[in-house]
């Protein structure tokens, strides 16, 4: 959502955790087709009403695998569809092309391949950390996600001035 959102004038900068980074005319479709032999299978269940989720059963070992039990079983009964037709809308301007940008790579995502994650990130430009946790990068390693933020509103701040 960034990598286009990030357009607007008032944005100086974008952050990526764990993170998909398209290129001009690129989707999530399109990145996600071909993925690296071996590389994890999201366990995105078949369509219903337009919308996917992942499956409940799978849902810690894929995307919270380093979060506790209890917490990763609420992120399952919690989590928010996300709309088929959101896989194939491709970017038209990447924001990273003209503006700085941040990436946190998630060294255990079973979501975004890291391979992935660190093709994106350098096609961008960006500023790499990696941090070993897994999808829920955010939710396990909160300081760590929060210090990259912190050191690009410090790093854009000081461009400004």
């Amino acid at each position: 959502m960034i990598t286009e959102a990030g357009n607007d004038p008032k944005v100086a900068g974008l952050v990526y955790i764990a993170a998909f980074a398209p290129d001009e005319g690129e989707s999530v479709a399109a990145l996600i087709k071909d993925p690296p032999p071996g590389a994890p299978v999201p366990p995105i269940l078949p369509p219903q009403d337009g919308f996917l989720f992942l499956d409940r059963a799978k849902f810690a070992a894929s995307f919270a695998a380093d979060v506790d039990k209890a917490k990763a079983e609420f992120m399952a009964d919690s989590q928010v569809p996300w709309g088929v037709e959101a896989l194939s809308g491709s970017i038209n301007v990447p924001a990273w092309k003209s503006k700085p940008s941040w990436y946190l790579i998630a060294t255990d995502d079973r979501m975004i391949p890291p391979p992935a994650q660190q093709f994106m990130s350098k096609r961008a430009r960006s500023t790499v950390v990696e941090v070993k946790g897994s999808h829920s990068v955010y939710v396990s390693n909160p300081q760590e996600v929060a210090a990259l933020i912190e050191t690009a509103a410090k790093a854009v701040k000081l461009a400004a001035n």
